[in-house]
């Protein structure tokens, strides 16, 4: 490993400024040679697709309980305190920056200095600091790389010091365990430790995003986006497993981006440099983008390896269902570069009904969009959280509150301007159950779900008729090209109609008993919800 070209007299003096003394530092380093150093360390493995695989130990997910935000004059009257966003104090703060340079004094370290966002009008410098060979090849891939030119004169807006082999002591440190994800919005810090969760760099940058962003007009979104051959931008809103990564995967389109944007006066732009997706029963000829990207300079978290042939065995959850790839947007061949987009004409809503009473596919009104926005209605799946084993209907404002810092009503009111101004139709299309609930039906054919997407993107689904679902308040295609009939009629694929009945019902009644938290709502949105 050789990283003197990149370490500049101003690299040396910015390190010695934040406090920490290694005993060395790799910057920056290539794919090639983080896996060997990661392969050195026996941080992980080299498949037989030349990815590298790796085990993140007892954190499979995202820790959201363990996540904190700095209470100090920036935030206390800005951020949304509450179950997602907690408070931390500053002393307490400070006490564990300490303990964390002293941890890593002597120590081997490794840098990626890199941005977030791909429009240079509004991404954010910054630094990555891992004790980790692999989890810097994770930031290499996940952040946007900077030139030779920018890493010589690169100076971090935020910097983010992840140590996987430093844990809390809660009794000592506050924390509620021995995980922590610690945000300061005024250092321009995160701290991470006691976990080796790979995506808690990704989704604490987010966060960040997400909070300063909105003070410069710009719309941050947690959705994927891709982009036609005559350049229409299309928007996919929704959690993980939803679908956003596989149905933004288009052959026939150009990605964006498959999990972070902004979105400004100008257009729609990437956060990210890569993709982190799911690959819990990854198949060839479902998902032929995300299968091709696992290969050399890829990082595959918790996929369960073949000893004898090191192939990936992707329909094996035993370590977790939240088995993740991560690569960079240059191994998806339709990927564009840079990662910007006009102003989107059709916009997508993503939900995973576990009760398999949504329609798969309905147009929305511009105050439904609001409705639906705000409710953030899916079901969240096995093994994104620690702790959840079967789906759970849940409602997650914005499609993303456990990374939203501001109050949901910020971000609604900034989507709610954007449809107005360019006049984007939205739908809501459900990839969840079909034919019963989670553990009688099935999960909605991903074959189906990518025509209907289709037919929504070119204009298809402008020309056919629609009934209206008097229950949940929705406009619903009668027709969609490659899709039978009667599967864009939930209740028609229930054997018990009555049951069907019952739960629908309930799940209507879950999203006005939800959307009642909203206060000093306009009546259009609020009427726009289901009619229990």
């Amino acid at each position: 490993m050789d990283s003197k070209t990149t370490l500049t007299p101003k690299f040396v003096s910015q390190i010695d400024a934040f406090g920490i003394k290694p005993s060395q530092v790799f910057r920056n380093l290539s794919p090639e040679k983080l896996v060997d150093a990661s392969t050195q360390r026996n941080e992980g493995m080299v498949t037989a697709t030349g990815s590298l695989a790796v085990k993140t130990g007892k954190y499979t997910g995202r820790s959201p309980d363990d996540r904190y935000i700095v209470d100090d004059d920036e935030t206390h009257d800005n951020v949304d305190w509450g179950k997602v966003n907690h408070p931390f104090p500053i002393d307490r703060f400070d006490k564990i920056f300490a303990k964390m340079k002293k941890f890593v004094e002597g120590k081997e370290l490794f840098v990626f200095d890199g941005f977030v966002g791909a429009d240079k009008d509004h991404r954010l410098a910054i630094r990555v600091i891992n004790d980790h060979a692999w989890q810097s090849l994770f930031a290499r891939q996940l952040f946007v790389r900077p030139s030779a030119a920018e890493l010589d004169n690169h100076e971090p807006d935020f910097t983010i010091l992840c140590i996987n082999g430093f844990e809390a002591i809660p009794e000592v440190d506050g924390t509620g365990s021995n995980v922590f994800i610690l945000i300061d919005l005024t250092k321009r810090l995160v701290l991470i430790g006691g976990t080796s969760y790979a995506g808690e760099m990704k989704k604490s940058m987010f966060g960040v995003m997400n909070y300063l962003l909105p003070k410069k007009g710009v719309f941050p979104m947690h959705c994927s986006a891709n982009i036609g051959k005559n350049g229409d931008t299309a928007l996919f809103f929704g959690l993980s497993g939803t679908g956003k990564t596989t149905l933004s995967a288009d052959s026939d389109r150009m990605l964006i981006g498959d999990d972070e944007h902004g979105w400004s006066d100008k257009g729609v732009f990437n956060f990210e440099g890569g993709c982190y997706a799911k690959c819990i029963n990854l198949n060839q000829e479902s998902e032929p983008q995300i299968w091709n990207a696992i290969k050399s300079g890829a990082v595959l978290e918790n996929v369960v390896i073949d000893k004898q042939t090191l192939k990936p065995n992707f329909d094996d959850g035993s370590l977790t269902e939240n088995t993740r790839a991560a690569y960079p947007l240059e191994y998806i061949p339709t990927a564009i570069f840079p990662s910007v987009g006009g102003n989107p004409r059709v916009i997508v809503f993503l939900t995973a009904d576990a009760l398999g009473v949504l329609p798969p596919v309905s147009r929305l009104t511009k105050e439904g969009a609001m409705y639906h926005f705000m409710s953030g209605y899916t079901s969240k799946l096995a093994g994104t959280e620690r702790g959840i084993k079967e789906p759970k209907a849940t409602f997650s404002e914005c499609f993303g509150s456990p990374f939203m810092p501001r109050p949901a009503s910020v971000y609604a009111k900034m989507l709610g301007e954007k449809i107005r101004s360019h006049n984007t139709v939205v739908y809501l299309i459900n990839t969840g159950w079909s034919g019963g609930p989670y553990g009688v039906g099935k999960r909605v054919s991903i074959k189906y779900s990518r025509a209907m997407v289709t037919a929504a993107l070119t204009g298809a689904l402008d020309i056919v008729k629609y009934r209206h679902d008097d229950l949940f308040n929705l406009d619903v295609p009668t027709e969609c090209p490659g899709v039978p009939s009667d599967v864009l009629d939930p209740k028609s694929t229930w054997q018990e109609r009555d049951g069907y009945d019952l739960s629908a019902r309930k799940l209507a009644q879950m999203f006005v008993d939800n959307f009642k938290k909203f206060k000093n709502v306009d009546p259009a949105i609020v009427n726009a919800g289901p009619k229990p």
